[in-house]
């Protein structure tokens, strides 16, 4: 290969292989190290399915980040030679007044994504697994759908090392020289052009200045077997998504073998990354009663496993891109919507190491508060 240069990697989830990916195509030399097996089961990009949409609310600057990211996964399904990627349209059940509606019509409109109310004689019907009693408004929006990223992260890693890239994988780094650019693992120096720390959960680690502005946050998901009458429903249903303060969750249909999946979206901001990734009572106590309220007969399913995952949150849920030191690069993009958003956010960081775009530009894209042109 006739590189551009070295760049050392550290983390093998979706940040990291979509960086390297890009960086390849741009001709340099990519080596990537993860701390376990690649694909880790401890990271966050260790899942069955996970949603993408143009639905964001108020974070209108992700809202119009969403075009950018779906291009490329397109770009990615070519790739790869096979489309990990569903589309299903989402459905918001909205329980009391919430600024999440004005901002993604508002959006939704200025990126002509279709979207309408349910009445709810009508969604009755049409969701007879929702408790819809304290439902105020049924949204249904086009743009968004289902990701599977096992599939994408296994397809990333095959694709990648086809094409050069070297895995370091069972290579825990325990320090980096971001002025020098060089990195330790397993008691041995590695020495590149530039480092790159798309660690996750644990780059605060490697970068202690992360914190406090990002912190791991502990987050419950379930995977539930529905009733056998409310299979077929399930098996049709849209990506979901409830706004009430109570009831705050998130739902993944059972789509191409996939198990229904639930998971808590209102932030625990604790834990270590490091712990057992089996959701305790604890972990799991404010998602069961936020599913009392959203699935009609919640009694009558069957829990398959309780999940704990860790994303990396900032107050306002901002992505994090900024240089460090002479020679080194930060990614903090978790905060709960990293997946949906890695290809784009590969793409950021290859364009700012690569000299194509102002590094402090891309930190203000990362952030939603500048527009991508």
């Amino acid at each position: 290969m006739a590189g551009k240069g070295r760049v050392l990697i550290i983390g093998a989830g979706i940040v990291g292989l979509a960086t390297a990916w890009r960086l390849q195509k741009r001709g340099f030399e990519v080596e990537i190290f993860e701390q376990g097996p690649i694909p880790n089961p401890m990271g966050s990009s260790w899942d069955e399915h996970r949603i993408t949409r143009h639905a964001y609310g108020e974070f209108t600057g992700y809202a119009h980040l969403m075009p950018h990211a779906y291009e490329l996964w397109r770009e990615l399904w070519k790739d790869l030679g096979a489309s990990h990627y569903e589309p299903t349209g989402a459905t918001y059940f909205i329980r009391e007044e919430t600024p999440w509606y004005q901002g993604t019509t508002e959006s939704l409109d200025a990126m002509d994504i279709h979207f309408r109310e349910v009445p709810l004689n009508k969604a009755v019907r049409r969701y007879p697994m929702i408790n819809l009693d304290q439902v105020t408004k049924v949204v249904e929006t086009n743009g968004a759908g289902l990701l599977f990223p096992f599939r994408i992260v296994r397809g990333l890693t095959n694709l990648l090392g086809a094409q050069g890239t070297t895995f370091h994988a069972m290579h825990k780094v325990t320090a980096i020289d971001a002025e020098h650019g060089t990195l330790t693992a397993n008691g041995r120096t590695f020495t590149g052009d530039r480092i790159v720390v798309a660690a996750g959960a644990w780059a605060d680690r490697l970068v202690p200045d992360l914190q406090p502005e990002a912190v791991p946050s502990r987050q419950a998901v379930m995977f539930m077997l529905p009733p056998p009458d409310l299979v077929e429903a399930w098996s049709e249903a849209s990506v979901m998504a409830d706004l009430g303060d109570a009831s705050s969750c998130y739902i993944l249909p059972p789509h191409r073998g996939t198990r229904l999946k639930i998971g808590d979206h209102v932030f625990t901001r604790r834990g270590d990354a490091d712990q057992d990734r089996t959701a305790t009572d604890e972990d799991v106590a404010r998602l069961l009663g936020a599913l009392k309220l959203v699935l009609r007969d919640f009694d009558r399913y069957q829990v398959l496993e309780r999940k704990a995952c860790y994303y990396t949150v900032t107050d306002d849920e901002h992505f994090i891109q900024r240089p460090i030191g002479a020679k080194g690069w930060l990614i903090s993009a978790c905060s709960g919507h990293g997946f949906k958003l890695g290809m784009l956010t590969g793409e950021l960081a290859a364009q700012a190491l690569a000299g194509e775009r102002p590094a402090a530009e891309v930190t203000e894209i990362a952030a939603g508060r500048q527009r991508l042109a």
